[in-house]
């Protein structure tokens, strides 16, 4: 938290509270000393257990895969420009994949009729639906 001059002991303090330092922790850049040590610290996964499916809109990035998967983009939009100059038929474009927007493959959730009931404290009293 020195990059941001907050001082931890300020928790004791009284001058910065848990609700804060939980924020200010989750909202660190990826490759910063506390978020390596976290990730060095979590158990390697089972290689025995089927992988999950990556999803690159759930991954964490940093501030310059960002700016490579932009640079990567415009790199291909200049080569369709470049293409299509020259009188041809570019391909089509298809943007880098970034974190917090769905692919177009992936298929939204929809709530269940129980998962409703549970949020919302009207709908529990109501008969079931066959």
């Amino acid at each position: 938290m020195a990059f941001r001059g907050i001082d931890l002991l300020d928790v004791y303090r009284g001058r910065l509270s848990l609700r804060r330092l939980r924020v200010l922790i989750q909202h660190l850049p990826p490759e910063s000393a506390t978020k390596t040590a976290l990730r060095n610290a979590s158990p390697e996964p089972d290689p025995s257990a089927p992988a999950p499916e990556f999803r690159p809109d759930k991954a964490a990035w940093s501030s310059e895969m960002m700016l490579l998967a932009d640079i990567k983009d415009q790199l291909v939009l200049a080569r369709s420009v470049a293409i299509a100059a020259a009188g041809g038929t570019p391909p089509d474009f298809t943007p880098t994949p970034r974190p917090g927007v769905a692919p177009a493959s992936a298929s939204p959730k929809r709530m269940t009729d129980e998962m409703r009931r549970a949020l919302d404290p009207r709908l529990r009293n109501q008969p079931k639906e066959a």
